[in-house]
């Protein structure tokens, strides 16, 4: 149990520096230094560099699945789950370097491939699911080809994090997801579902958790 937690432990510092800095910058080095260990420790439970960006991946996937399942089993309904949605976007990239998905192509395949497996099954799902749900309940239009959307949207994601059309020394990435989410709420919303969409957004300005 000790050993599982110190490899815990050893995740999450490397975590901290890999989404504030991006991966390819951060050396074992920094990562010790960081924990105030030796390097030495670290390779006792981790092959390589490779290997900790692969895990802390994972298990940054891993919580955000939860998130969008507690999310889900909590909203009243699509819209108050979207609302929702955007909250948690814009306040886990509020700190995330934006170059964190190119470094992650292009020098560390296997956690690329995490990625794209958790973008294509676990996001397309939710998203799919979501958009569904608000057709039956009234408040997205019912002429929405809910595939092409959904992929859209996985695609609008990973356009945020693309240094050639939002450069990072003119847009915030978190507010570029921001605008992005929102844009496409907006082309789903029904007359009915514009009206509640706004009332959960003032709500959750105000502080309020449950609207």
């Amino acid at each position: 149990m000790e050993e599982q937690d110190n490899k815990e432990k050893l995740l999450k510092g490397a975590e901290d520096l890999f989404l504030t800095n991006g991966v390819r910058s951060i050396t074992m080095d920094d990562i010790a230094r960081h924990l105030g260990i030796s390097k030495k420790t670290i390779y006792q439970h981790f092959e390589d560099k490779d290997e900790i960006v692969a895990l802390v991946l994972r298990s940054h996937m891993e919580r955000q699945r939860h998130q969008f399942d507690e999310i889900a089993s909590k909203s009243k309904n699509a819209v108050e789950e979207m609302v929702r949605l955007s909250v948690l976007l814009k306040e886990s990239m509020r700190n995330v370097n934006a170059s964190l998905l190119f470094e992650l192509q292009k020098y560390h395949q296997r956690a690329w491939n995490t990625w794209l497996e958790f973008k294509r099954k676990d996001i397309h799902q939710s998203i799919i699911r979501n958009m569904r749900q608000g057709i039956a309940e009234g408040y997205f239009r019912n002429d929405i080809n809910v595939d092409v959307l959904g992929r859209m949207r996985l695609e609008m994601v990973q356009m945020a994090f693309d240094n050639m059309v939002f450069p990072r020394e003119s847009f915030n990435l978190s507010e570029v997801q921001a605008q992005l989410f929102d844009h496409f709420v907006h082309g789903l919303l029904t007359d009915k579902g514009k009206k509640l969409y706004q009332k959960y957004k003032e709500q959750l300005t105000e502080g309020l958790s449950n609207p």
